[in-house]
C-alpha cells in the first residue's frame, strides 16, 4: 500500500500531491473552521458570547448556510501554498538534512525540529492567503449586524487588503501565524511520523488502517499545541487598524496574549478547541489517507 521504495523524490511531486490532498481535506472540514474562527474572535470587548452549537446555528439562521463556506477559496489557495510547502520542507529536512538512523527511523527530536521549521516557513510564505481567509470568514458576521460586507470576492479581498495596508500589511499577524503553524505541525507532521513509525515497529502494515490511527493521534496533538496560538492569530488579524496600518486593540503578540489572559482567563486561549479538534482530526485523517494513496498511485514511497 505504501508504493515502491523509490529514493530521490522530487520536491515538486511532494508539493503537488500535498496541495491536492489538502484541498480535499479543507473542503470537507471547512464549516468547523468557520465556527472556530467566530468563537476565537469573541473578545471581552462587548461581543456576545456563544458556544459551538449556538454559533453554528446562528450562522445558518442569520447568514445562511452558504456562509459556512465563506472564504473557502482563499483557504484552499492558502493550503496549495502552505501544505505544499510544509510537506516539501519537512520531507527535505527529514531525508536530506537531519537524516534517518541506520535502521531507517527518524528520531523524535529531529521530527520536532523539522515539524516546527516546516510549519513556520510554510506559513510565512502563505500568510497573505490566510489573512484574506480570516477576513472573508468574518464578513458574514458583519452582514448579520446590518453592515455591508467588506469584500465581494477573493480577488477583491486581496486587492483591498493590499490597497489599505501595502505589501507589508499582507503579512499582518505573521508572527503568531508562524508560531501557530509551527506548533500545529509539531502536532501534525511530527506526531503522524512518530505514531506511524511506532505502529510499523509493532507489526502493523503500512496501509490505510495504520495511516488512520496515526492521523487520529496527530489531529489531537495538533489541536492541543496549535489552539492558543490560533486564538492570538485570529484576534490580531481581525482587529481594526489605524490610518498607518497599526492595530487599534493589540500592539503585538504578547500584548494580545496578556489581554486575553487578564480579562478572560487562561482558558480563553483554548476558545474553539473542540471545533478545532473536530476539524483537525478529520482533516488529518482525510489528508494523510489521500496523500499516502496519491503517493502510491504516483509510484512514490510511503511518507
Amino acid at each position: 500500500m505504501g508504493g515502491p521504495d523509490k529514493t530521490g523524490i522530487a520536491p515538486a511531486a511532494v508539493f503537488v500531491l500535498s496541495a491536492a490532498s489538502s484541498g480535499v481535506s479543507e473542503t470537507i472540514t471547512f464549516p468547523a473552521d468557520v465556527v472556530k474562527t467566530r468563537l476565537q474572535a469573541q473578545t471581552e470587548l462587548g461581543a456576545s458570547k456563544r458556544g459551538i452549537a449556538r454559533t453554528f446555528v446562528g450562522i445558518v439562521k442569520e447568514e445562511g448556510i452558504g456562509r459556512l463556506y465563506g472564504g473557502l477559496f482563499p483557504a484552499c489557495l492558502r493550503h496549495v501554498v502552505y501544505s505544499g510547502s510544509r510537506m516539501m520542507i519537512y520531507e527535505y529536512l527529514r531525508e536530506d538534512v537531519l537524516g534517518r538512523d541506520a535502521h531507517g527511523n527518524f528520531a523524535l527530536w529531529k521530527g520536532v525540529v523539522a515539524g516546527l521549521s516546516a510549519g513556520a516557513l510554510g506559513q510565512f510564505i502563505a500568510n497573505p492567503t490566510d489573512l484574506a481567509k480570516v477576513q472573508m470568514q468574518m464578513d458574514g458576521k458583519r452582514i448579520s449586524q446590518g453592515q455591508k460586507p467588506l469584500y465581494t470576492s477573493t480577488a477583491h479581498a486581496f486587492k483591498t487588503l493590499y490597497k489599505q495596508n501595502g505589501i507589508r500589511g499582507m503579512w499582518r499577524g505573521w508572527v503568531p501565524n508562524c508560531q501557530r503553524a509551527g506548533l500545529t505541525q509539531l502536532g501534525d507532521l511530527t506526531s503522524y511520523d512518530f505514531f506511524k513509525q511506532k505502529a510499523l515497529a509493532h507489526g502493523f502494515k503500512d496501509g490505510p488502517t495504520t495511516h488512520a490511527m496515526a492521523s487520529g493521534g496527530a489531529g489531537l496533538v495538533a489541536a492541543f499545541f496549535g489552539t492558543p496560538a490560533d486564538v492570538i492569530k485570529t484576534r490580531i488579524m481581525n482587529q481594526p487598524l489605524d490610518a498607518n496600518g497599526k492595530g487599534l486593540q493589540y500592539s503585538g503578540t504578547m500584548d494580545c496574549l496578556r489581554q486575553a489572559v487578564r480579562h478572560e482567563g487562561v482558558l480563553a486561549l483554548y476558545k474553539g478547541f473542540v471545533p478545532a479538534w473536530l476539524r483537525m482530526a478529520p482533516w488529518s485523517l482525510v489528508y494523510f489517507l489521500t496523500f499516502e494513496q496519491l503517493r502510491a498511485a504516483a509510484g512514490l514511497k510511503s511518507f
